[in-house]
């Protein structure tokens, strides 16, 4: 296709507040258009996010999210990498929208939201966007070199957590141990993931866990990010990842929950599960979406009205 031939301008972007899949999947992706020839940029619609800004070591200008709507209007095709609903490309989804250019999807996850016609690399079967870019460099004979392998074994390992979760499959492993051919470390990326952490992020833990509710009864926990504290404690929305894992932790708890308010008046809420609770299908009641353990959905507010529609559907979903 034209649109990806030697001198194309090509833009990549993921959701709001990219996680390690996705910001994992972009960087990699980069690296190979770069080899071809294809110009290249990571435009997201919020700030690559500090804690995997190591990866964009080695890729010089590879970031231009700070002009991403300028880029993506010059784009001649943009790739979305990580999800497949317009929606969650914050202020930049009017511009994929409205694009006549192809839009590509490389995505893993379960969702009934849409992009514009073009080219679709989609497998909820797969463990990580990660892993689909991988399978497109194999597929494509593509070489690949140390920083795409150091990107891709971060969007696995994330997605994975750790390589503990449900969607942890023999091939997942597989491919963790062929990118660890490419000179990349295990405990250097653990490093640089899991053990860098502010001291702000931190005490957002531990005001959050302050907050826990736990309903050994239905199996049901929840905990809240207090409002205003990640602005005094300097924090950003990457710095939440894994509180929800922590209620998840409790042994009576099949199902917890994570709230935060949003800046625009929303109430974001994060699920998790064990066992067979599907919370893809409980995010897809209030418009969001995901996988069967790990999803998550965007609310109007305020914050206690979305508390009581959230937990009341999770309860039902509990009770089977």
């Amino acid at each position: 296709m034209d649109a990806l031939e030697k001198g194309a301008r090509v833009a990549l972007t993921t959701h709001v507040n990219a996680d390690g899949d996705g910001a994992g999947s972009e960087v990699a992706l980069w690296h190979m258009l770069q080899a071809r020839g294809i110009r290249a940029a990571i435009t997201n619609p919020t700030p690559f996010p500090d804690r995997f800004a190591f990866l964009l070591a080695g890729a010089p200008g590879a970031n231009k999210s700070s002009v991403a709507v300028k880029y993506l209007e010059r784009a001649d095709a943009i790739i979305v990498l990580d999800i497949a609903d317009v929606g969650r490309l914050g202020h930049l989804g009017r511009i994929v929208e409205g694009t006549s250019k192809p839009v590509f999807c490389i995505d893993h996850h379960v969702s009934n939201g849409q992009l514009p016609p073009g080219p679709r690399l989609v497998d909820a079967s797969a463990c990580a966007t990660g892993e689909l870019v991988y399978d497109l460099a194999r597929v494509a004979s593509w070489r690949i070199t140390e920083p795409m392998a150091r990107a891709m074994y971060v969007a696995i390992l994330t997605d994975t957590g750790g390589f503990r979760f449900s969607n942890t499959s023999p091939r997942a492993l597989q491919i963790a141990a062929d990118l660890l051919r490419y000179n990349v470390h295990p405990e250097e990326i653990y490093t640089d993931v899991y053990a860098s952490e502010s001291e702000g992020k931190v005490r957002l833990i531990g005001e959050a866990l302050e907050t826990l509710v736990v309903e050994p009864e239905t199996g049901l926990a929840w905990a809240t990010v207090p409002p205003g504290s990640m602005e005094r404690l300097g924090v950003d929305p990457s710095d939440l990842d894994g509180i929800v894992e922590l209620p998840r932790s409790i042994r009576e708890v099949r199902l917890a929950v994570l709230f935060r308010q949003l800046a625009s008046g929303k109430v974001k809420a994060s699920f998790r599960s064990v066992g067979d609770v599907d919370v893809a299908k409980l995010a897809e009641a209030f418009g969001g979406g995901g996988h069967r353990k790990a999803a998550g959905a965007s609310l109007e507010g305020p914050l206690a009205h979305a508390q009581r529609l959230v937990l009341d559907a999770a309860r039902k979903a509990l009770a089977g």
